[in-house]
């Protein structure tokens, strides 16, 4: 039977993912990402719960488990700089001590492009322009002007995903803003700190300092609470840098330093916290996985683990079953709970770190002295909740 030929947008964590679980399942794999390359570094993400079944069945835990980060201490901060409470990081974030992982995101991404450099196809320097469905296949007109056709399409390409936006629409229908704007990028480290992360909060507002290793840089991380999104900083780098300086003015501990990091760094990445929720993953012969279909917020600390979990899940399905129509309900079937449960966080206390009030923060800071007490917490139901099916055989 022939190989079915399969586009994949985005080479960041669920793209290369999908393309290793797609290629051991007997398709051909292609994936086309905007960037010129593999972008390496970058902030600290967790792999949890059902996502680490999937990196141990990809083989790639030994690799994860030698990346990772290793954090040992979580200070949180009194307006004026003085301690209030330091606790495990996995007393926050409900993780398990040994069970789970903390690697840069880059550091993930060139793993799993390692798994499938040899097998797959790769495009960067390029993108999807258009998506036409007319037929029984997928004509793909790329940025770069070359034409393809493919019996599927799958959008890998994050939050702002131009391939959910070509087959569904504009993305403020699925955005849902969860009230905050943050920015992240990287500053010396003139602060002596190690495998540790510190923050700062106020109402309403919050700065870290996050030391992944030894290393001479942090990552510096400002957040507030914006009741609507800011529609023009979002398009204009400028104005980024003038609202957050904006907003932190006047403000104590290291965050005068941290701005004027801000105003010069190279790496400065700002956007809202938000989560993308559809009714539906896929049209015709086009799906979306990972964040351009569920986006569960860094407030959740599970983007990561949907993507991998996700990607697993949607290759089993098109294994499974050779019309693209079935295997993309089973997909959106077998995930969606899953998908449900982990954007809930936000909801259920994913959200605590950041109080907006006196009150939520007084509450918040009464939860962090008793964690001090109890360092152990419980894992969260919501990481494990996916049973993962024994991959299928190649079809």
């Amino acid at each position: 039977m022939t190989k079915r030929n399969v586009l994949i947008s985005g080479a960041s964590i669920s793209g290369p993912a999908l393309a290793y679980w797609l290629h051991r399942s007997g398709f051909a794999v292609t994936v086309v990402e905007k960037a010129g390359t593999l972008r390496g570094g970058g902030y600290p993400i967790d792999v949890r719960g059902s996502a680490m079944e999937v990196v141990r069945r990809m083989g790639i835990l030994p690799q994860l488990r030698d990346a990772h980060i290793d954090s040992r201490r979580c200070t949180f901060l009194n307006p004026d700089g003085s301690e209030l409470a330091a606790v495990t990081p996995r007393a926050v974030a409900g993780g398990v001590d040994g069970q789970d992982i903390e690697v840069r995101r880059g550091d993930l991404a060139t793993i799993l492009h390692a798994m499938v450099r040899d097998d797959v196809e790769f495009l960067f320097d390029d993108s999807i322009d258009t998506l036409d469905q007319s037929g029984e296949e997928v004509d793909v007109t790329f940025r770069s002007g070359r034409r393809r056709t493919f019996d599927l399409v799958v959008g890998a390409d994050g939050m702002h995903s131009h391939t959910r936006e070509s087959l569904f629409g504009p993305e403020e229908q699925f955005h849902r803003y969860l009230g905050y704007c943050f920015a992240i990028f990287t500053m010396p480290n003139t602060f002596g700190l190690s495998h540790e992360l510190m923050m700062w909060n106020t109402p309403g507002k919050a700065a870290a300092l996050y030391a992944v290793g030894d290393s001479d840089q942090v990552h510096a991380f400002l957040n507030f609470h914006q009741p609507e999104p800011p529609s023009v900083a979002l398009r204009n780098p400028d104005a980024q840098r003038e609202l957050v300086a904006t907003t932190f003015a006047g403000a104590g501990w290291e965050v005068p330093g941290m701005v004027n990091a801000m105003r010069d760094a190279s790496d400065l990445f700002f956007d809202t916290a938000g989560q993308i929720r559809m009714p539906r993953w896929s049209r015709g012969r086009v799906a979306l996985v990972g964040d351009a279909a569920y986006a569960p917020s860094f407030l959740t600390g599970q983007g990561s683990s949907l993507a991998l979990a996700g990607a697993y899940m949607l290759a089993d399905s098109l294994a499974s079953n050779r019309d693209h129509s079935e295997a993309f309900a089973a997909y959106e079937r077998d995930v969606r709970e899953f998908v449900n449960m982990n954007q809930a966080l936000v909801d259920n206390g994913g959200a605590t770190l950041f109080p907006t009030t006196v009150r939520a923060l007084e509450q918040r800071n009464t939860m962090l002295r008793g964690l001090v007490t109890m360092p152990t917490a419980a894992a969260r139901p919501a990481h494990s909740a996916l049973v993962l099916p024994e991959s299928a055989p190649p079809r």
